[in-house]
């Protein structure tokens, strides 16, 4: 299942939600944090008092998986069993930290290390692995032969033989085990080096249908190439990260990122993970990677275009200093942002711009835009928002359209907005009747504003407080209300065979909870366009999918829907559609 980027609703309801954006109104979660390195209590307070409030989908948490010993950050990625055990804390704090986030509306994504383990013997009695349980290809990998890539030793660590069934089998255990204490997500690490129906497969075992993404860098000529792995599940874009760090190092104009994601080679957007830097590259290709260590502000104001841009499903990096590659974390009490804990994720401009991204999450497209011809930039969001980005050497003061509704708004780059009551701590920024805002934005600096931080306009739905949105990828329940309403779903291109039938499932019970076995069965009146009404509590955020299945067994003849989760709320006269 894939994280819900962009939203298909009616022409209708975007003027109507255009004339109404000042009313308080429930938002999606769409934008996540890799807390690397973190300990479990502390992720768990940290979901408590910033990242539920903030409006933060989910947490990519370290291995939790019993690893070698050692102070360096990679012994996590050298597992030795599947025990939950290690520096972050035990198994009884990470169930802890996973049910605290869950109860305010922020889901855990585990990164598995899956495709290896440690640069032992191939003996782990503790699984139990022997070596027929590995490949036995321990030459250097040659990145121009498919099966080198994937079937020799990745810098010595053990390569497990993941076509095999016992093997995925115990993969499998582990992973339902965590997704068994509530983990919503996975990341898959090194998943380049694994074929992608072994992963699939692996998949196929698991419980639910937890929110997948998988690591795979892609390089030109090489025969692995990240499209391989998206029907499987998302897929790091890791040429964002590159362009990111090229234009905002001002290697060249940053105006001619106006195009980013449509570039040949890239992942579509509801296939990929977009982020400024990851735990390898900031420290492995520094030069070029925009890191807390870059000047010029450039990290804060990357990340506020990576939040602003419509494009793929966006990773904050939040890490702690280092002065050499291999340097582990400090200490225990990372949430307290001191001794070396860096907490990016909680500079204003970064955090405030979550709730930006998620406001705007019905808007997936870029509108009213504008640059200078080097490196100022300006774009909205169909009139729910509108970014500002100066990475000149001097200061923007510049009258620019908006498409905005008339009012007042808080600007979040720089100041907090108060959702309660509507009140702004700093800078505002005043659109006039026409659409027009007056914009000043000191040199390497950016504004942003949107509809839910309006001065004077209460939005409590609108932070991302428990109640007001979904979480990332996880098939929980939205909140409903005392009266229903009928709502017609519609999934076209379901062409079947006899036997099969066309089904949608969702994050309640009206829809199966997400089990297919739960699923409701459409209408085929107008094959292959299948339709129905079906009844659901009113002003509830609702994510769902097409989804084909056998009528007799549903675990036979599946065929899910491309692309990200679909999500709409039912106070909104949607009309739910969508293709295979």
């Amino acid at each position: 299942m894939k994280r819900s980027l962009n939203i298909a609703l009616r022409a209708v309801f975007l003027l109507l939600f255009s004339q109404l954006a000042h009313l308080a109104h429930a938002v999606p979660r769409t934008a996540f944090v890799h807390l690397f390195e973190w300990q479990w209590n502390d992720i768990a307070a940290e979901c408590e008092n910033f990242l539920g409030p903030k409006g933060f989908a989910a947490v990519q948490v370290s291995p939790p998986q019993k690893s070698i010993n050692g102070s360096q950050w990679w012994t996590r990625y050298q597992p030795v069993s599947y025990a939950v055990e290690g520096r972050s804390g035990s198994r009884a704090q990470f169930a802890d930290m996973v049910r605290r986030c869950k109860a305010v509306g922020v889901d855990i994504y585990v990164d598995a290390v899956i495709n290896h383990m440690a640069a032992f013997d191939r003996r782990f009695p503790e699984v139990p692995y022997d070596p027929n349980d590995f490949h036995t290809c321990t030459d250097d990998i040659d990145y121009s032969n498919e099966w080198s890539i994937q079937n020799c030793d990745l810098v010595g660590l053990n390569d497990l033989k993941t076509e095999s069934g016992y093997v995925q089998s115990r993969i499998a255990d582990y992973m339902n085990d965590l997704i068994g204490m509530g983990v919503a997500g996975f990341r898959i690490d090194a998943a380049k080096h694994m074929p992608a129906n072994d992963i699939n497969a692996i998949k196929n075992r698991l419980n639910g249908n937890p929110y997948i993404f998988q690591e795979v860098i892609g390089a030109g000529g090489e025969p692995v190439q990240p499209g391989q792995y998206t029907f499987v599940g998302d897929v790091t874009e890791f040429n964002f990260t590159n362009t990111m760090g090229h234009y905002f190092k001002l290697r060249s104009p940053l105006r001619e990122i106006s195009n980013i994601g449509s570039w040949g080679g890239w992942l579509n957007s509801d296939d990929a993970i977009v982020f400024v830097a990851n735990h390898d590259n900031q420290r492995q290709n520094t030069n070029n990677t925009i890191t807390h260590k870059d000047g010029n502000n450039a990290n804060n104001v990357a990340h506020v275009f990576m939040l602003g841009w419509p494009y793929g499903y966006p990773k904050i990096m939040s890490s702690y200093d280092w002065n050499d590659h291999d340097q582990g974390p400090p200490g225990q009490g990372a949430s307290s942002c001191s001794s070396g804990w860096l907490c990016e994720h909680r500079n204003r401009a970064i955090a405030n711009m979550v709730a930006f991204r998620n406001n705007t999450a019905s808007e997936f497209r870029v509108t009213n835009y504008w640059d200078n011809g080097n490196h100022q930039m300006a774009w909205g969001r169909g009139g729910l928002g509108f970014v500002v980005v100066n990475m000149e050497g001097f200061n923007l003061n510049n009258t620019l359209q908006t498409g905005m509704p008339a009012g007042t708004y808080c600007d979040i780059v720089h100041a907090d907005f108060n959702y309660q009551n509507g009140t702004c701590n700093g800078p505002t920024v005043t659109v006039d009747g026409s659409g027009n805002a007056s914009f000043n934005v000191s040199f390497r600096n950016a504004s942003a504003i949107h509809v839910g931080a309006k001065v004077g306009v209460p939005c409590p739905d609108c932070s991302g407080n428990p109640g007001g949105g979904t979480g990332g990828g996880n098939p929980g329940g939205g909140g409903g209300s005392q009266t229903d309403v009928d709502v017609q779903f519609t999934c076209n291109q379901g062409t079947t065979y006899f036997g099969q039938s066309v089904y949608v499932v969702g994050n309640n019970s009206q829809l199966g909870n997400w089990n297919l076995a739960n699923a409701r069965k459409l209408d085929p009146e107008n094959y292959p366009t299948w339709s129905s009404v079906i009844n659901l509590p009113a002003n509830t955020d609702v994510e769902w999918k097409c989804v084909k299945r056998d009528e007799n067994n549903p675990s036979n003849g599946v065929q899910w829907q491309g692309g990200s989760n679909n999500f709409f709320n039912t106070s909104n006269n949607a009309f739910p559609e969508a293709s295979f």
